[in-house]
């Protein structure tokens, strides 16, 4: 059914323990078959599978491909009209479904709920469960209610999946779903391919850099992504290769979803072989004959760096991973924790402004709200952050973009009050800046590259001698 002749690595002892009502930890590159892990063994037991993801854009494709061979899925989110999700909530009330994909806030509506709990959840699957954990690099307060959502339905068995995961956020993860680390068993495959080869390439300023890259797609096999931080740095890139005569596309999340799709499309049907992007593209890319990524600008943690560079060499053959390093490049990503941790007070005086003035925010839009909350300094991105931050715990509904945007009756309750802890968030700030660190510290290695990125999530590895690093180690 699934078109496979045979397992993967540690797949068929998963699916096992899976089938057997067992709980399973599994730490898997990108593009390694996680979603066989839980597919297989919902379509055996011909119950429910209740898949709890944050990846909205994915779960369309994910089940536009299970219902193409044959299996009862399907999703519910908010990219749903109301009278389709109460459809859908209808059909899985009457039974259907084998394979149901939601995102963790569908657990604030309790219409969902009592819908739920007239079926039974075989299996239970957290798909980026380091999202779980607030020590985890992409942490969604949601997901801290996992062990709550478990015991709603009558604690099924679980497998929790993830590309990225320390030891510590592991630990985590177990806790806040409420699990018995005795009674689960963690699967770890690595966090990228041995196949991947691993580069730093120190820079002085971007017309170094634009001619490494340039060097890079000469030489490239198969598909290309070129990573950037920034969206304006991007552009300037792409400009600067399109006078060059280097084909290329550009993909941002300031881009229509029209756009958007389009690029998307046109690299994964090798159309346009090259792609230049943030890191909102990457969602759903599955292509096997990328042979090059380069982050032409440093990316945030070691966490970010290994989900990207394991979209490269996905057809088993040999991949370049070259990371182009300028000191310079340390002031984005520092910045960037100062946006991705705004204080109180910024929080308080957006609730306030959203609270008292619901219609003016609405009616004047994004940058209107930034220039009230920032006077001096508008080109910060807090605000988004912010609104982020608001959504996910319970305390805005609606959106800005569609004129709807305003606060929730009870303002959150309880579980708002992290928000505004001052300690709690001095706390998260420095885990981020302890992983820009530990990513500054990688890239300054004498020593092998990828035994480092595995010692970080947690296993050890003999050096590998496919890094630049191990190039340059004297003979033993």
């Amino acid at each position: 059914m699934f078109g496979h002749s045979s397992f993967r690595n540690s797949q068929a002892q998963i699916i096992e323990r899976s089938l057997a009502g067992q709980h399973s930890l599994v730490l898997m590159p990108t593009g390694m078959g996680k979603s066989l892990c839980y597919q297989l063994p919902a379509v055996a037991t011909g119950g429910l599978c209740l898949v709890i993801s944050p990846l909205i854009a994915l779960m369309k494709d994910q089940v536009d491909g299970l219902r193409a061979i044959g299996v009862d899925a399907g999703f519910i989110n908010s990219s749903l009209g109301r009278a389709e999700r109460e459809r859908r909530q209808q059909q899985l009330r009457s039974g259907q479904y084998c394979i149901l994909y939601v995102t963790p806030e569908r657990f604030r509506k309790q219409e969902f709920l009592d819908v739920l709990s007239e079926r039974r959840v075989r299996l239970l699957a957290i798909d980026e469960a380091h999202c779980v954990s607030e020590w985890g690099h992409d942490f969604r307060p949601d997901y801290t209610r996992i062990g709550e959502f478990r015991r709603l339905m009558g604690s099924p068995p679980t497998i929790l999946l993830t590309a990225t995961a320390t030891p510590r956020v592991q630990e985590d993860i177990l806790a806040q779903c409420d699990l018995n680390p005795a009674e689960v068993r963690v699967f770890h495959e690595g966090v990228e391919r041995p196949n991947l080869r691993l580069e730093v390439t120190l820079c002085h300023g971007d017309d170094e850099k634009l001619q490494r890259i340039r060097e890079r797609l000469e030489t490239a096999r198969g598909s290309a992504i070129v990573y950037f931080s920034l969206i304006r740095t991007l552009e300037r890139f792409s400009a600067e290769l399109a006078e060059a005569g280097v084909e290329h596309l550009c993909y941002h999340g300031r881009m229509d979803a029209g756009p958007r799709k389009r690029v998307q499309e046109a690299f994964m049907e090798g159309r346009v072989p090259v792609v230049l992007a943030t890191n909102a593209f990457g969602m759903g890319i599955d292509k096997e004959d990328i042979g090059l990524i380069v982050h032409a600008e440093l990316p945030g943690s070691l966490e970010s760096y290994a989900q990207e560079t394991g979209r490269a060499g996905r057809d088993g053959l040999p991949a370049t991973c070259v990371l182009l390093y300028d000191e310079q490049d340390l002031l984005i990503q520092m910045d960037f924790i100062d946006w991705a941790n705004p204080s109180g007070d910024y929080l308080d005086r957006l609730l306030h402004l959203l609270s008292e003035s619901p219609e003016e925010v609405n009616s004047n839009g994004l940058e209107w709200l930034r220039a009230q909350l920032s006077h001096r300094n508008r080109s910060d991105f807090r605000l988004e952050t912010a609104l982020n931050l608001l959504d996910r715990h319970g305390v805005t509904e609606g959106d800005l973009a569609a004129r709807t945007l305003c606060c929730t009756e009870d303002l959150g309750g309880d579980f708002a009050e992290s928000l505004f802890d001052e300690a709690a968030r001095k706390r998260k700030k420095l885990r981020d800046q302890q992983r820009l660190h530990q990513l500054v510290t990688w890239i300054r290695l004498e020593s092998c590259r990828r035994q480092f990125l595995h010692s970080y999530f947690g296993f050890e590895d003999p050096p590998c001698g496919n890094c630049d690093a191990c190039d340059t180690r004297e003979p033993q």
